[in-house]
């Protein structure tokens, strides 16, 4: 894989929801229970490069200014929640570049909130796909894919990606099994053991 396709980046703004991307961060970027051995490069991407301050506090520079992504040079886009996603539409253009990556062939991954800037943007009226509530998506403007609504912890359609707010563990198992980093057993016992402390899956862990 070229270097370009080991760089995952992650949409960030204030308000973001610091803890639903960092099981997904933290196992793509130490490269642990990866095929090659290798792991990706984490960059943060923000509607400029002015820090932001996430939901837990934190205070984040991005790496990168959204008018600098483009999909080639992407493995993948992260949409995290944040307030921010329910007031005005401010974060819109991540879900104009959202339908960019998704037109590219480069996948998409959004969580809670994010979800309804997908479902505002018309990109999951043909794709299966999750949230928080059926109702949640409903309430948005311009949604009108509520037959494709599956109720899940976290769903998968081609390159799409979604998850509900209180699934951070299932939305990178997600991510992990659409970028193929491991073997499906391994992803399998990775999620076993993050989401339902299942000490039999550290044995499958230690033995990849």
């Amino acid at each position: 894989m070229n270097e370009a396709k080991k760089t995952i980046h992650v949409a960030t703004y204030d308000t973001m929801a610091d803890w639903e991307v960092g099981h997904a961060t933290a196992h793509l970027r130490s490269g642990r229970f990866h095929r090659d051995g290798d792991g990706y490069e984490i960059v943060m991407v923000g509607l400029t490069r002015d820090p932001v301050t996430s939901m837990g506090g934190l205070r984040i520079t991005p790496g990168l200014a959204l008018d600098e992504l483009t999909p080639d040079r992407s493995a993948l886009l992260i949409l995290p929640g944040a307030e921010l996603w329910d007031v005005g539409d401010s974060l819109a253009p991540f879900a104009r570049t959202a339908r960019a990556f998704l037109d590219a062939g480069v996948p998409v991954a959004a969580i809670c909130g994010a979800t309804a800037g997908l479902a505002r943007e018309g990109l999951l009226d043909q794709r299966a796909h999750t949230s928080g509530a059926l109702e949640y998506l409903q309430a948005q403007e311009g949604y009108s894919g509520a037959d494709r609504y599956v109720e899940a912890d976290a769903v998968t359609d081609g390159d799409l990606v979604t998850a509900g707010p209180t699934e951070p563990v299932a939305f990178a198992r997600e991510i992990f099994r659409r970028l193929d980093v491991s073997r499906p057993e391994v992803i399998d016992a990775w999620y076993r053991l993050f989401a339902r402390s299942d000490a039999s899956a550290y044995e499958v862990l230690v033995s990849a």
